[in-house]
């Protein structure tokens, strides 16, 4: 699969970094708006499987599907650009600042949102007959979803926003290592197979991911679930937002720059394995 050594594609990693400072407002949102939606739309597609077939796990090994398209069409999410677009200022590329990375960032979130929100209208005129109709099974399925990832959240206090907050860090710590494994082949086939494994990771332990909620919740909402948009963002965006920045940038990009990119001497040999000094 034309696999590629970590020194390598850890090159990779900031110079993806560097091109996302520098993309363009338009190329910026239209990336991240058809990843938001696709990604959404796989989210449907996931949850459709699990209520249709009362088998979760057949779901996750299926919804890496819309990870892997937009990934191989060039788009981005938030969780890959969290990982990224630092490793360009920390690897001190001209012309790459903090204040081009949290530009990024919020052209990134915002097209991801809108992305994913069109989705959710859409799946719910579907789910609806139109609005005209009760909500079928996976739409009703979907509300249940946000209520129980908000309002059970609350419940807990302190510890459920605890809770929250580690999900989504173990969240972006998989996600992100899918984006970095497609940078491992060059082929289209071992980028999938790759991408693949840590994604079901991810969704077959119930994670917390800033771009799939964007369209549960919303849909949630709109499908009759027992919420509001208080409650999503309060108990679920935005500490999901902090926990896929931490995972992102810590357990991925950071630990990947300073031991690939970063990689220090070589210890010398002055002894061997006796304690002698080495001939």
């Amino acid at each position: 699969m034309a696999y590629i050594a970590p020194k390598e594609f850890a090159a990779k990693m900031v110079d993806a970094g560097e091109s996302k400072i520098f993309m363009s407002t338009k190329d910026t949102l239209i990336r991240a708006y058809m990843a938001g939606a696709i990604l959404a739309l796989a989210a449907a597609f996931a949850v459709t499987i699990a209520v249709n077939t009362g088998n979760f796990l057949v779901a996750s090994l299926l919804f890496p599907v819309g990870f892997c398209m937009l990934y191989l069409m060039g788009f981005d999410l938030l969780t890959g650009v969290f990982t990224l677009a630092p490793l360009a200022v920390i690897a001190k590329r001209p012309g790459c600042t903090w204040k081009g990375v949290f530009r990024n960032w919020g052209l990134v979130f915002c097209g991801n949102f809108a992305g994913a929100l069109t989705t959710a209208v859409f799946m719910a005129i579907i789910f609806t007959m139109g609005f005209s109709e009760e909500p079928n099974a996976v739409g009703q399925k979907i509300g249940k979803i946000g209520e129980a990832r908000t309002l059970g959240y609350a419940a807990a206090g302190s510890a459920g926003m605890l809770t929250v907050f580690i999900r989504a860090v173990m969240c972006n710590w998989m996600v992100s290592t899918g984006v970095v494994a497609a940078m491992m082949s060059n082929s289209t086939g071992g980028k999938i197979m790759a991408m693949w494994m840590p994604i079901i990771v991810f969704f077959y332990l119930g994670f917390e991911h800033s771009i799939v909620n964007m369209f549960l919740f919303p849909s949630g909402i709109m499908l009759g679930g027992q919420f509001t948009w208080v409650d999503y963002f309060a108990y679920n965006e935005i500490p999901v937002v902090l926990g896929n920045l931490v995972g992102g940038l810590t357990f991925v990009g950071g630990m990947i720059y300073a031991t690939h990119f970063k990689e220090s001497p070589k210890r010398n040999a002055t002894t061997d394995v006796t304690g002698l000094p080495a001939e």
